[in-house]
This record gives structure tokens, C-alpha cells and sequence, in this order.
């Protein structure tokens, strides 16, 4: 029977490889939109339910209702209704779990931009395929994981095949943020509030005050406590100080330019 052919791999594996990781993934994010959801989602965690407990082991539809439930509260750590890959990595026992390793010990944004930094010379918001082996070797040291070249290549190739959807060999910072642990990740709390290039072009000339081409960190204060009331989103003073931080880790020198703000803040990456 062909439904036997599409039954999803590995599930059932006490330990997964990275690339057998991916394949799961890539089984269950039929669309290919970066989530696991809906029918999806259902599907899902019917299928690791019967891996964990066999077969027959299903009951009726109102348990299941209560089950995936009880499993989302435990998993969808941002509470969108959807499980996406970082969070997929905390639910299934990957081999040194390679993705759940950088979320541990590259715990903030500051860290994670300071490798990114290193690699994104032309400030460009996106790294050459060429250029992750050593992004992701950078963040492995900082981890102190030790691992061996063929490893290594495991990683930048699955880390690729996740991330590079539209196949043109360069991954976005905003891709490669999700990474970090969703309450670390800036750019996530953005998510809702891009702008479009004439929105952002008209915000940033009105902070940039003396028109240098750059705004400080009072001057990105105002632009996020404006942008989070304009959105209709309330935001205590700790919030603001650690959105601030996050996003000033782009800054060079106290310096926020125009393309490291656009990154953050723009629907479309900057050409």
C-alpha cells in the first residue's frame, strides 16, 4: 500500500543522527513553511504517540484532544500553536543534540551576533553557505563541544537543508536566529511589527536626528517604545532594556546604522 510508504522515519529511534532529524522534520512540515501545524501538527503527534507506545494505544478522539494538549503546553514554548524546529529539537532525542547545543550555551543574542558578525562582513543580513562551516565551528568552540571535521560537515549541511528554503546558498540572519532559545531571540519580538522600506526609510530619517546615518542607544529607545505603541503592544522598562541591548549587539561602537536596523525591523532583507 502506498500510506506505507510515507510512514514517517526514525521516530521510533532512542537516539536520531542530524540528518535523520531533518528528515522528520522535512516529512512533517509538508508545506515546507518553517513550521509544524494544523493537520500537520496532528499528524504529528499521532504518529509519535504510536512510536512511543506501540500501536493500539490510541484511545478516543476526546483523549487525544486533552493528550496534545497537555503536549503543546509542555513544547510550544512561545504558545503560537505551532511547533517549530528549535522546538522540535527538545522532543525528539537527537544524537548530541546538535541544535539544543547551540541554544544552551550560546544563550544570548549578544554571543550569537558576535559570531555572526564575524561572518556577515558586508553587513549584508545573510551569511554564504561557504562561510557556515566556520560560523557554526565558532559557536561549537563558544559551547565547548568538542567535535571532529566529518561532524562538523554534518552539521553545516543539515543546518543548510533547514535553512536555505530557496535553495540560493546564503542563510538570513533571521533564519539562522532561530537557533537561539525563543525567549533570547530578538528578532522574534519584532514578528508582527515589520515594516515595509518607505515605513522604515520615514521611522529611521526621524530618529536619525542629526542625520549621520546612525542612531545611538537613546535615540533606539524612543524608536522601540514608539514602534511597540504604534503596534498596540504593551512593553514594561525591562523589556525595553533588554530589547535595547539585543538589538544594539548589531551596533558597532555604540553605532546603530541604517542596514543593521533594517535587518531587524524591515519585512524585506535589505538589497
Amino acid at each position: 500500500m502506498a500510506s506505507l510508504q510515507k510512514q514517517p522515519p526514525y521516530l521510533h529511534l532512542a537516539e536520531l543522527t542530524a540528518t535523520q532529524f531533518l528528515e522528520i522534520w522535512k516529512h512533517f512540515d509538508a508545506d515546507g513553511n518553517g513550521y509544524i501545524e494544523g493537520k500537520e501538527l496532528e499528524n504529528f503527534f499521532q504518529e509519535l504517540e504510536k512510536a512511543r507506545k506501540g500501536s493500539g494505544m490510541m484511545s478516543k478522539s476526546d483523549n487525544f484532544g486533552e493528550k496534545m494538549k497537555e503536549f503543546m503546553q509542555k513544547y510550544d514554548k512561545n504558545s503560537d500553536g505551532k511547533i517549530e524546529m528549535a522546538e522540535l529539537a527538545q522532543i525528539l532525542p537527537t544524537e548530541e543534540n546538535f541544535l539544543l547545543c547551540f541554544r544552551q550555551h550560546v544563550g544570548s543574542s549578544t554571543e550569537f551576533m558576535e559570531a555572526w558578525r564575524k561572518y556577515d562582513t558586508d553587513r549584508s543580513g545573510y551569511i554564504e553557505a561557504n562561510e557556515l562551516k566556520g560560523f557554526l565551528s565558532d559557536l561549537l568552540k563558544k559551547a565547548n563541544r568538542p567535535y571532529d571535521e566529518p561532524k562538523l560537515q554534518e552539521y553545516t549541511q543539515t543546518i543548510l537543508r533547514m535553512f536555505d528554503l530557496n535553495g540560493d546558498g546564503k542563510l538570513g540572519l533571521s533564519e539562522m536566529s532561530r537557533l537561539l532559545p525563543v525567549q533570547e531571540n530578538f528578532l522574534l519580538k519584532f514578528q508582527g511589527m515589520k515594516l515595509t522600506s518607505e515605513e522604515f526609510n520615514a521611522i529611521f530619517t526621524f530618529y536619525d536626528k542629526d542625520g549621520s546615518g546612525y542612531i545611538d542607544e537613546n535615540e533606539l529607545d524612543a524608536l522601540l517604545k514608539d514602534l511597540y505603541e504604534k503596534n498596540k503592544k504593551e512593553m514594561n522598562i525591562q523589556q525595553l532594556t533588554n530589547y535595547r541591548k539585543s538589538v544594539m549587539s548589531l551596533a558597532e561602537a555604540g553605532k546603530l546604522y541604517r542596514k543593521d536596523l533594517e535587518i531587524v525591523l524591515c519585512s524585506e532583507p535589505p538589497m
